[in-house]
């Protein structure tokens, strides 16, 4: 994983704006020509993070039209549709409860996890990978679009413990045996983008968001229910450098209050205890933008960097690149300049209102790191 000794790097937390034909063959259901147009649309966000001035880019996950989550489902064996409705597990159960004006005003968006979202699935079988021939693809097309250029690659892949939001088992005996089988599964895809030389990304939103779904949890018992999960996870990481991994979790990307997101400082040691090279966590928003107290107690295991959210997707307002920058330096005074990446809170692409916002955020964080460098570095 690229480091740097002399400047802020920056790189994002995964999905990106899909370039408007490939957006508009998706829309209109027009598949063989979307696939078709996949090449040369991730060379054209590559090309457009590389000339902005990131430096370890993806593909904007282009090629994942059923979300950064629900991609896997036609990877994976074992699965089929729910004859009847069943609602999603609500990542933001707590707050509907506190809220329930505001949840109804929101609709399901918020109060159910529906709407704009796939429906659950249901394991109904053995869980397999099935998914051999499409990571091969997303990673050729990432791989040949970066050839040429002075940028690093990771591409994003779901953690176990967040396909679980969405995938009702009904065929495993127990929660540790079915989320031990989807660990195992998904290591052929880790497997896959880290023998290819990509970073891999871990999109693990469970692990903070989790608390939300059980608002009768206590605090011990959450930290079982997510001590199980990073076991899971750890299991569909072994074997694998440590270096080429980068651990993504946040609060959930929905915008509702968050008022009872659970602390980073209850799970910090969950998160670490997931062998990353990289840590990126929420850091811009309102309700985590203090989150930067925890490392003032809490160390980074030895050769590992942090990727605080610098720019975020609550707001389509752009932060202003000194802001970028004091968030920057307040992270590398903490933990040290050479182990801060500058990131966002999580993938902008289709979290705010428009393309032209998300890449002038972007923009925004390319410029706040040139700042932090000028003050961390004197140049």
């Amino acid at each position: 994983m690229r480091r740097s000794s002399d400047r802020i790097l920056v790189s994002h937390a995964g999905t990106l704006p899909r370039p408007e034909r490939l957006a508009a063959l998706l829309h209109d259901g027009r598949m063989p020509e979307f696939e078709a147009a996949l090449p040369a649309a991730v060379a054209e966000v590559v090309r457009r993070q590389a000339d902005m001035g990131i430096d370890i880019v993806n593909d904007g996950e282009l090629s994942k039209t059923r979300g950064f989550s629900g991609y896997v489902t036609d990877r994976l064996s074992g699965l089929t549709e729910p004859a009847g409705d069943r609602p999603r597990k609500n990542v933001a159960a707590r707050d509907t409860r506190d809220f329930p004006g505001f949840a109804a005003m929101r609709g399901l968006q918020f109060a159910a996890g529906r709407r704009g979202q796939n429906p659950p699935m249901i394991c109904s079988g053995p869980i397999a990978y099935i998914g051999a021939e499409k990571i091969a693809a997303d990673i050729a097309r990432l791989k040949a679009a970066v050839t040429g250029l002075d940028v690093e690659a990771y591409m994003p892949a779901i953690a176990p413990g967040t396909v679980d939001h969405w995938l009702i088992n009904e065929h495993y005996p127990d929660e540790e045996s079915f989320l031990f089988a989807i660990a195992d599964a998904l290591h052929q895809e880790y497997k896959a983008i880290t023998d290819a030389g990509l970073i891999l990304q871990i999109d693990d939103p469970d692990l903070p968001d989790g608390w939300q779904i059980f608002p009768d949890m206590s605090l011990a018992d959450y930290r079982k229910y997510a001590d199980l999960r990073v076991a899971a996870l750890n299991r569909a990481l072994k074997g694998l450098p440590r270096e080429q991994v980068r651990l993504h979790i946040c609060w959930g990307s929905n915008h509702g209050p968050h008022k009872n997101d659970i602390p980073l400082e209850d799970i910090v040691d969950l998160v670490l205890a997931v062998p990353a090279g990289c840590y990126s966590v929420e850091a811009a928003n309102p309700r985590h933008d203090h989150d930067w107290r925890v490392w003032q107690t809490t160390k980074l295991p030895d050769g590992a960097t942090i990727m605080p959210g610098v720019v975020g997707h609550c707001t389509d307002i752009i932060e202003h690149p000194r802001l970028v920058a004091d968030r920057l330096v307040k992270y590398a005074n903490l933990v040290g300049r050479e182990n801060v990446i500058a990131g966002t809170d999580c993938g902008i692409g289709s979290r705010v209102s428009h393309p032209e916002v998300a890449w002038a955020k972007l923009d925004a964080m390319v410029e706040g790191a040139r700042l932090a460098t000028k003050e961390l570095w004197g140049r």
